[in-house]
């Protein structure tokens, strides 16, 4: 099957409606279900760019969204942060 690259903008605002000590790990959380629910994929395979993006801030100050590049290999979706 062909490779498909896509970029999504993905919001995490609702990682701002748990608690401060929680918030960068409810973010990853919200990155891979936004990508299983817009890819309908099986598998999802984040870069560390993203975990340290998310982090990057510390666990209380996650970004507002971040932009992400998926690639779709079969059932496998792969993602990145976007450049």
């Amino acid at each position: 099957m062909k490779d498909k690259e896509t970029i999504y903008t993905i919001p995490l605002r609702d990682a701002f409606h748990v608690p401060v000590t929680k918030r960068a790990s409810k973010a990853v959380k919200i990155v891979k279900a936004f990508l299983v629910r817009h890819t309908k994929a099986e598998e999802i395979k984040l870069d560390s760019s993203i975990n340290e993006a998310l982090w990057d801030r510390g666990i209380k100050k996650p970004p507002r969204s971040v932009k992400v590049k998926v690639v779709r290999e079969d059932n496998i979706v792969k993602a990145s942060l976007a450049e």
